[in-house]
């Protein structure tokens, strides 16, 4: 109801505050019959007039700030079995044999995401003392995906950056202050444990049971929590930090071993190297033609030959050995 077109209309069409409060009382008491059915759950159980009013409240203020601008919302439809067998029978024969060359290129970036995750993770720098478990983590991403293949669900695979994050976060640190006067964070022990990511999936699947009101949270504000956590994991990111070195000056370099070890023009151009690279695959992973997303997976996978075969070729391989370690 709330996103029905010429409620939003109406409110848009407010120029001040008390104007837009009118509107909203009118088009609110126009459209109480259909709110008070949809909440009509929730009136038996007490709470239907309270969440009624909050609701209005809270939503008319969503409205108002955001008026100009569209925004979309999660389109739940309650009732629905969600452990349904996928409709293979539905298909012809060439769709299967299709959708095996596309599940070959998805095994392929499931692949190397696990892979690029698990070494962010286990990198000297966090000082794990854990062993690994490439491929048994491997083995359960596959088999979870599997399943969720079979009932038409959604994927699950190696969160970035979520994964380093969550090293982070049960991480002890230093601050180290350089000769030149920079800081340095050093990890100094990480609490490894399986009880966090435990409780937080818990957690995550707890919010099952909060859908009717999840789907009153915009689209947009999702991205905008995405997004934070993408910022947020720049920092003690390798790339990032060789991007700002090119507008540092070299005298306030921080001593890491590859500033140490490789001169600046080649570190400058691998650098620039891995920027064109990555602005290549954010052109295949955000432009909105399906197509072009459905050969993302090569495109990942192309990286491999350019580090291997091209790479050595403009930057020696010593190089390149201390900038990938």
């Amino acid at each position: 109801m709330m996103c029905n077109r010429n409620f939003r209309h109406s409110l848009m069409r407010a120029e001040t505050e008390k104007q837009f409060k009118e509107a909203l009382i009118v088009q609110s008491a126009k459209y109480k019959r259909q709110v008070t059915e949809s909440l009509s759950e929730d009136a038996d159980r007490g709470g239907g007039e309270e969440f009624e009013s909050y609701t209005f409240k809270q939503m008319g203020r969503g409205i108002y700030v955001f008026r100009q601008i569209p925004l979309e919302q999660f389109n739940y439809i309650p009732g629905k079995e969600i452990f349904a067998l996928a409709p293979f029978n539905t298909l012809p024969p060439l769709a299967h044999v299709g959708a095996m060359g596309l599940g070959l290129c998805l095994s392929c970036l499931f692949f190397v995401d696990q892979n690029v995750s698990a070494a962010l993770v286990n990198s000297p720098q966090n000082k794990l003392v854990k062993g690994p478990a490439y491929h048994w983590d491997l083995m359960l991403v596959g088999i979870i995906n599997t399943f969720l293949s079979i009932f038409n669900l959604p994927w699950v695979h190696a969160a970035l950056p979520h994964s380093p994050m969550h090293v982070k976060a049960l991480a002890d640190v230093e601050q180290h202050v350089t000769n030149v006067g920079t800081v340095h964070d050093e990890i100094v022990n990480v609490r490894e444990t399986r009880l966090t990511g435990i409780l937080s999936h818990v957690l995550i699947g707890l919010s099952l049971l909060f859908v009717n009101v999840l789907q009153y949270v915009p689209i947009p504000v999702l991205q905008g929590l995405f997004l934070y956590l993408g910022l947020s994991s720049f920092s003690g990111n390798q790339l990032f930090d060789r991007m700002m070195l090119i507008f540092t000056e070299g005298s306030s370099y921080p001593p890491n071993h590859y500033v140490r070890k490789v001169p600046q023009r080649t570190l400058h151009m691998f650098t620039l190297c891995q920027v064109a690279q990555l602005g290549v695959v954010a052109i295949f992973g955000f432009v909105d033609l399906y197509y072009l997303k459905m050969i993302f997976p090569v495109v990942i996978l192309l990286l491999l030959p350019i580090r291997h075969k091209i790479m050595p070729k403009i930057i020696e391989k010593k190089y390149l050995a201390v900038l990938d370690s």
